[in-house]
């Protein structure tokens, strides 16, 4: 009696733990792991991939179709309806933000797994595009929230085949193997230390003599009145490389010098250039830097700091040997810029100095600082707290209706978690901090505020202070900077697949809160003893079908029928903005979008209500609009050239599927940021984004005339940051892919830049990326390892073969050194030197080293 109770009780509590109404502890939902493979981008139908989640439960509750859904971020793709029934569904619900739910009847018991495969549009090629960020929320009998836990147990399987490398049967890009790597590599050769570049960014004129000055502990600096910073600068770098604390003298010394360094202004013009020019003379006396204003100074104090010997970066010296040498130098461009967006992902303050750094580096001078986006508000406002309160941190929500901002790029459900990139801004005082220390350095930072789409975190936070407003009574003050028409009906999707992320152009409050923000960045501009005399407005990508269902939209329309159609009103946001802008002087920067028109159908054509006017906007899109910043130059607008095959660093550098970043444009690397003809585009655009040769796009498109070279202002590189995650991924994205920019942007016109003919051009490219690359391998790239403290950047991996059991490598940056293992274990500095076929077996694993020390990921290849 009392054994038959016993089990009776035992079966009652066995029962009750798998009942619906058993509440998961974050210990006993952690016991749930959860595994992610992308079966194949090669379904049925083109343009498809299948996935599958794999959801095993090792806790003692059951999950079933009321009590759990899994959160999670992935790279943005419609998900199509499954054609037959699974356990549980995968949905889009906002931007990157899926949720996979249980479907009807769904049961998983302790103990047991389950599979769930669903498809969606556009090809899934890299481990950065697999769900990330999940967990699990938990709900009791009653469908409320009862807790949300991590899921900790997370896999994603590897992308191995070529189903799932490529994107479908339409890619035509090669698979990434060491193979092909080596045959590609197969046109490098390496150069001795004489023929190597010098200086990076490659000065006008170089004219080397006999002997070498020693700078050592004797050495003087003298500075002119007015280039105070630029000596402080120059002697806290030299400190570094000679233990030396140097003491600038102010003024020019009046008897010969014999041991110094002059830095001084005047008359200094090269190639027709005057603007930051500047000649640096090296000779038995010392080192004379003068230059045409006090950023021509500052670049040659670069140039004199890249002429110190890479020995010397390794291990500080109290004497460095400076080879005579004269340059005359000045930029190509007035206008080169790097893109930095922090939004997407937060960039602490310190990161982003150490970036200001690099530029300054490499003679780049404007940073369009990327501070708001639909995922985040990164700088605090005065009079508008909920922009940080709301705006600068993502956490889970309970709808895209709420006005919080939900989950992105896997930045987890708690907002401000350690380890994660999601929340974070700039205090004021952050903000000022950051406009000094890059004046200091003469690089201008501009400010953005992008609307009218992408604007869902300013939305957001205004709807909150609306809300709390309208609480307290406030009306007419919750209105003051409302951005919405509450009535908005309109159904749309943006680039980034949000349904929400478009302001109203109709109202009032929409251009208040646009001048509040500005005239506020104007206050902290001055706070820094700065000017702020340009702004971007952004203008990009508002989505087909916004405003379509909004009734402010359509009394707007009524009452200015010569907008004709919500398609315009981007083109009428714009058309009353400007004079705003241009009442606080300011000039506009934006997207191309700003100086374009829509027609019917959809095509965007040059507007010319804004040429001739202060307004610049940035060309991206060169791969599915060819000649678009050729058209807006013709048409007389000022341009900047940002063009994505190449200058977007947020594009992945190939098609390994670890290989982190992007590819909906294709993929970029440092050959392409270099081999640029900013006159002849045509020349340096090769193919699409699927690898189809782009040579019949350019039939009958429109060239840039002689003319209208003058418009275009300069260069700009681009770094987006969806899959950027924390100061590492940021550097390694942009590095070496800047030093191919600045080359672009700064160095003179290359000579294949103007050569026709096909075949002679492209041997004249390989001529010079051969040199290019021997450079950044064997000095530059090496010295980034001691650079501010050091940066971390990408290295190749080698190619190779293996042919009669011999091992044949290289790699695509000549100079690096390759090391190589036979028993599966990883290379080290330590490992065997590749320098002539040897014979191996086994596998073979091989890695890229340069003189730093620092290594690529592994080559491997199994031999028979």
């Amino acid at each position: 009696m009392k054994k038959s109770f016993l089990l009776i009780i035992a079966s009652f509590m066995l029962l009750a733990a798998c009942s619906p109404a058993g509440k998961f502890s974050k210990e006993e939902a952690q016991k749930i792991t959860v595994s992610w493979k992308l079966v194949t981008n090669f379904t049925d139908v083109e343009g498809v991939f299948q996935a599958k989640f794999t959801i095993k439960n090792g806790g003692n509750i059951a999950l079933n179709d009321k009590n759990w859904t899994l959160f999670f971020n992935m790279s943005p793709r419609p998900i199509q309806t499954n054609k037959t029934p699974e356990p549980a569904i995968v949905e889009h619900i906002n931007g990157d933000w899926y949720k996979l739910k249980p479907g009807k009847d769904f049961k998983l018991n302790g103990g047991d797994s389950i599979t769930i495969n669903y498809t969606g549009t556009e090809g899934v090629i890299k481990e950065t595009d697999a769900p990330m960020g999940l967990y699990f929320v938990f709900y009791d009998n009653d469908g409320k929230e009862q807790d949300i836990v991590e899921v900790a147990d997370y896999t994603v399987e590897p992308f191995t085949t070529k189903e799932q490398i490529l994107r479908g049967k339409m890619d035509l890009e090669p698979l990434p193997t060491a193979e092909l790597r080596y045959n590609q590599n197969l046109v490098m050769s390496t150069l001795g230390g004489d023929q190597l570049q010098k200086i990076i960014p490659a000065p006008v004129k170089v004219v080397n003599g006999a002997g070498t000055f020693s700078l050592n502990n004797e050495t003087t600096i003298y500075a002119e009145a007015g280039l105070e910073g630029e000596a402080k600068y120059l002697s806290e770098k030299l400190k570094t490389l000679t233990g030396k604390d140097y003491q600038p003298k102010s003024g020019l010394p009046t008897t010969a010098v014999t041991n110094g360094i002059i830095l001084k202004s005047g008359k200094v013009q090269v190639n027709g250039i005057a603007r930051e020019a500047y000649n640096l003379g090296i000779n038995t006396s010392g080192i004379t830097i003068t230059g045409s204003d006090a950023p021509g100074v500052f670049y040659g104090v670069q140039s004199l700091l890249a002429l110190v010997p890479l020995e010397t970066y390794q291990k500080p010296a109290a004497s460095i040997a400076l080879g005579f040498t004269q340059i005359e130098d000045a930029p190509r461009f007035y206008f080169r810029g790097l893109h930095l967006d922090v939004s997407r992902n937060f960039q602490t303050k310190e990161s982003v100095k150490r970036i200001i750094d690099l530029l300054a580096t490499y003679k780049v001078n404007h940073l369009l600082f990327y501070t708001t986006e639909d995922e985040g508000w990164r700088v605090e406002i005065d009079g508008l707290p909920e922009l940080t309160k709301v705006g600068a941190q993502r956490q889970h929500t309970t709808g895209k209706e709420t006005n919080v901002l939900h989950p992105s790029y896997g930045s987890g459900p708690f907002a401000n978690a350690e380890g994660k990139h999601g929340s974070g801004f700039y205090t004021k005082a952050d903000f000022i901090e950051i406009l000094k220390y890059a004046n200091d350095r003469h690089i201008k930072v501009i400010p953005e505020l992008n609307f009218p789409g992408h604007a869902r975190a300013a939305i957001k936070s205004m709807e909150a202070r609306y809300e709390r407003l309208m609480k307290e009574g406030k009306e007419k003050e919750a209105n003051e900077y409302r951005l919405i028409d509450p009535d908005d009906k309109s159904v749309y999707l943006s680039a980034q697949a949000y349904k929400d992320n478009v302001v109203s152009v109709g109202r009032e409050s929409t251009y208040h809160f646009f001048e509040k923000v500005v005239d506020e960045m104007a206050k902290m501009y001055k706070e820094a003893g700065l000017t702020m005399d340009t702004f971007h407005t952004g203008g990009d990508e508002v989505a087909e079908g916004a405003w379509s269902g909004s009734p402010m939209a359509a009394k707007l329309i009524k009452e200015n029928p010569e907008i004709k159609s919500p398609k315009n009103l981007q083109a009428y946001f714009f058309r009353r903005l400007v004079p705003r802008l241009e009442k606080r002087g300011l000039k506009i920067h934006g997207w191309e979008e700003v100086a374009l028109t829509k027609t019917p159908a959809g095509k965007y054509l040059a507007n010319p209500e804004f040429s001739g006017r202060q307004v610049v906007p940035y060309i991206w899109n060169n791969v599915f609009d060819v000649d678009l910043g050729n058209r807006l130059a013709n048409a007389g607008y000022q341009v900047v050239l940002c063009n994505v095959t190449n200058f977007y660093f947020d594009m992945s550098y190939n098609n390994d599927p670890k290989e982190p970043g992007l590819y909906w444009a294709g993929f970029v690397n440092t050959w392409d940021n270099w081999a640029f003809a900013p006159f002849d585009m045509f020349k340096t655009t090769f193919s699409t984004g699927m690898g189809k040769p782009m040579k019949e796009e350019f039939v009958g498109k429109e060239k840039l005339r002689p003319e209208a070279r003058k418009n275009i202002l300069g260069l700009e590189a681009e770094l987006w940051s969806e899959t950027i995650k924390g100061r590492d991924m940021m550097e390694y994205s942009i590095l070496p892919k800047l030093l191919g920019f600045s080359e672009s942007a700064w160095s003179k016109e290359r000579s294949w830049e103007t050569i026709d003919d096909k075949t002679t051009r492209d041997k004249a490219i390989a001529t010079g990326w051969n040199v290019f690359a021997n450079s950044i391998a064997q000095k530059e790239i090496p010295r980034l390892s001691y650079l501010n403290g050091g940066y971390n950047y990408r290295l190749p991996l080698p190619g190779a073969i293996v042919e009669g059991g011999m091992l044949k490598a290289n790699v695509d940056l000549p100079g690096l050194a390759i090391r190589y293992t036979t028993d599966g274990s990883e290379p080290t500095a330590q490992s065997a030197l590749y320098s002539n076929p040897v014979k191996v077996s086994g596998t073979v694993k091989l890695k890229s080293f340069d003189k730093a020390g620092k290594s690529s990921r592994a080559s491997i290849i199994e031999v028979k």
